[in-house]
C-alpha cells in the first residue's frame, strides 16, 4: 500500500462506526466513509469537540453540523496552500490521499528537468478537480493542462494556484468534457510527457453527457493513451470505486500502455495513517506507468 504519510496539516485521528475524525489544519471534521466498516471504541474527545460533523440522511445526502468552524480556511502540503470549504457530498476540496501520488510525480518531474532543463514538460490532468495535482506537477516544472467539466472546480483551482504563489505558472485552465478535449486534443496531434486522470464513478459533462466509470473507463483510457509522447515519462490513474481493484487497473494500464512504450507497471491501494490505532485507512487505489 501506498500511503501518504508527510502530512503536517492534515491528520486522520480516529475511525469507527462508518466515520473518520480528522483534523486539517487547526479544525476537527467528523465525516461519513464507506471503508471504517468496524465499530471500535471512540475514546478521542475530538468526536465530541468536532468543528464540523457531516451527518448522512437515511434518504441519501446529508447535511453539516457547524460548531467555530469559519466558511473558508487552509492548510499547506509542502510548499502548496489549499484553501478548503465544507459543501456539499461531504467534501472539504481536497483529497489528502492523493499526495503519496503527487510525491511520486513530482520526483519524476524534477529528475527529467535537471536531465534536460529547456525542454518544456508537459502535463495533462484529468477531472483534475481543485487542482491538487494540477500545483504538485507545476511546482516541480511541467506545462500543465488542467481540465475540469466543472467551472466551480477550476475557479476553486485557481484560487489555490494563487495562495500557493503559482499564479504565474505554466498552467493552462479548461472547463470541458474530459472525453470529447481528448478527442480534439488527438485531431490536434497534441501529446504529453505525463498524464494524470481521477476520473469520478458517476459524473456529467457539461452539457449533460453521462460517465460511468465501468463502462467508459477503458475505452477512454485507450483514447488517452495516444495523446502520450513518444518518450512520454508516466501516467497515473486513481480510482474510489471498490470493483476497480489495483489488479484491473494494471491490467488496463498494461494492455493500452506498456505494450506500447514498454516501461513499467505497478498498481496498489492507497491510504492514510490512523494516529489513533497506528493502522491505515484505505482510500481507493492507483495505478502507476512509467518508464
Amino acid at each position: 500500500m501506498w500511503i501518504a504519510n508527510n502530512w503536517k496539516d492534515y491528520e486522520v485521528i480516529d475511525t469507527s462506526a462508518g466515520e473518520k475524525l480528522e483534523r486539517w489544519g487547526d479544525y476537527l471534521l467528523v465525516r461519513p466513509d464507506p471503508q471504517v466498516i468496524w465499530n471500535t471504541p471512540k475514546n478521542n474527545p475530538g468526536w465530541k469537540n468536532f468543528n464540523g460533523h457531516y451527518h448522512r440522511s437515511n434518504k441519501g445526502g446529508g447535511e453539516w453540523e457547524f460548531r467555530k468552524l469559519p466558511n473558508e480556511w487552509s492548510i499547506s502540503y509542502s510548499s502548496l496552500t489549499f484553501n478548503l470549504k465544507p459543501f456539499a457530498f461531504k467534501h472539504t476540496g481536497l483529497f489528502p490521499e492523493q499526495a503519496v501520488n503527487w510525491d511520486w510525480f513530482s520526483s519524476i518531474i524534477k529528475d527529467k528537468k535537471s536531465q534536460n532543463p529547456d525542454k518544456e514538460f508537459k502535463v495533462l490532468n484529468l477531472f483534475a478537480y481543485t487542482g491538487g495535482a494540477t500545483l504538485s506537477a507545476a511546482s516541480a516544472g511541467a506545462f500543465v493542462t488542467h481540465v475540469d467539466a466543472s467551472k466551480g472546480m477550476v475557479s476553486w483551482a485557481k484560487e489555490n494556484a494563487l495562495t500557493s504563489g503559482l499564479e504565474n505558472a505554466h498552467i493552462r485552465w479548461l472547463v470541458d468534457d474530459c472525453v470529447k478535449f481528448v478527442e480534439r486534443e488527438i485531431r490536434r496531434g497534441n501529446k504529453y510527457d505525463g498524464i494524470i486522470m481521477d476520473p469520478p464513478s458517476y459524473g456529467r459533462g457539461p452539457k449533460g453527457e453521462i460517465w460511468k466509470i465501468e463502462e467508459s473507463i477503458f475505452p477512454f483510457l485507450e483514447l488517452t493513451a495516444k495523446l502520450l509522447s513518444d518518450d512520454a515519462s508516466f501516467f497515473l490513474i486513481n480510482s474510489y470505486t471498490t470493483g476497480l481493484q489495483p489488479a484491473v487497473l494494471s491490467y488496463m494500464i498494461n494492455t493500452c500502455i506498456r505494450s506500447r512504450f514498454g516501461g513499467e507497471t505497478i498498481a496498489d491501494e492507497i491510504g492514510l495513517p490512523v494516529s489513533e490505532s497506528g493502522l491505515v485507512l484505505p482510500c481507493g487505489a492507483s495505478g502507476r506507468w512509467y518508464k
